[in-house]
């Protein structure tokens, strides 16, 4: 799908609420509608589908080659000539905007989450980025986990992770990896410290890489030498859940009844309090974008969507385990991306 598809299809949405034009000034979303992948840029959509994409001189040849076959406005005052160019009513992004920037753009109306909601639903250019994103985060993960781990520290093993997507061919990572080794697994979102991979440590590493601008995400957690008893039973309970949650990631699920499936699983091998975060969210352009997996949440997944499922259990002063996987909704049910085994691995 074309970016002037995309712009056509939020016209669509804006003649549905009667708006006139829509001011969309979140990068992410300018780039899904033009492909401007500069630091300072803005654009205009017109009910009748007419767009016209603003930025700075900086980027004048950039946009050139990036955003064709639109009007390009040049200017360092983006917000005055949005104004200037708008009759009627104008919607925005209210969520995300400065107040300051609402005032100075006549206090449009808010629009929602329509731009991110187009976005939740990939085409054939999205699905094909977020396949190699993912293709190329487990290969370098499995080029990691076959060399040595004994004696390295968590920042080592974690720039040593980091440097392989870059070789087998991200553009960069989708964000800093989480790797973390023993009593450490058992904060969710730890930074990689010097501390030393031992024997008998659980090792959980959440990564990712990032492939023309799409974003993998990715968990495994391993055990450095022999598994202990309690470390397969925690294990074996995260496996369970994620794998339950993942079944239920198919076309007209509701979404709470995915993120069920997931917990009543915890539940039921009494681990439900030792799970502290959230189970899953949409990733594209952004590392977590809509739709985000939770009970409270009014919609069904449809095909094409791309989420995670990644339930855990952490046991603070003792470790953690989660498993993670990226997955496509597709029409047959869910195909996971992100294809690293996960039975226990007890890595000498």
């Amino acid at each position: 799908m074309s970016a002037a598809d995309r712009r056509e299809r939020l016209a669509t949405l804006l003649r549905e609420r009667d708006a006139d034009a829509m001011y969309v000034g979140d990068l992410v979303n300018v780039r899904y509608l033009t492909g401007f992948t500069g630091s300072n840029g803005a654009v205009l959509v017109h009910a009748d589908g007419t767009t016209v994409f603003f930025t700075d001189g900086r980027y004048q040849d950039q946009a050139a080659v990036e955003v064709p076959g639109v009007e390009r406005v040049i200017t360092r005052r983006i917000l005055d000539e949005v104004r200037a160019r708008t009759a009627g009513t104008l919607v925005a992004e209210t969520h995300l905007l400065a107040v300051d920037a609402w005032e100075q753009l006549g206090r449009p109306g808010a629009a929602g989450r329509l731009v991110e909601g187009l976005r939740e639903t990939k085409d054939d250019d999205e699905i094909d980025a977020l396949r190699r994103a993912c293709t190329v985060s487990t290969t370098a993960l499995e080029q990691l986990l076959a060399g040595p781990l004994l004696g390295r520290s968590e920042r080592e093993l974690a720039r040593d992770l980091e440097w392989r997507m870059l070789e087998v061919g991200a553009e960069d990572k989708a964000f800093d990896t989480i790797l973390a080794a023993g009593d450490h697994t058992s904060i969710p979102h730890h930074r990689p410290t010097e501390r030393t991979v031992q024997e008998g440590d659980l090792l959980k590493i959440d990564f990712g890489a990032r492939v023309d601008g799409y974003h993998a995400d990715c968990t495994r957690t391993v055990v450095v030498g022999a598994a202990a008893d309690w470390q397969r039973e925690i294990y074996a309970a995260v496996r369970a859940s994620q794998a339950a949650g993942v079944e239920r990631l198919r076309d007209g699920v509701p979404v709470p009844e995915a993120h069920a499936a997931a917990v009543d699983s915890l539940e039921e091998a009494g681990w439900l309090h030792a799970f502290t975060t959230g189970l899953g969210h949409g990733v594209g352009l952004q590392i977590h974008e809509d739709p985000f997996l939770g009970p409270g949440h009014p919609s069904t997944l449809t095909r094409r969507t791309v989420l995670t499922m990644e339930p855990g259990i952490y046991l603070p002063g003792r470790g953690g385990v989660r498993i993670e996987d990226t997955v496509l909704v597709t029409d047959s049910g869910p195909e996971v991306l992100t294809t690293t085994t996960k039975d226990l691995m007890e890595i000498a």
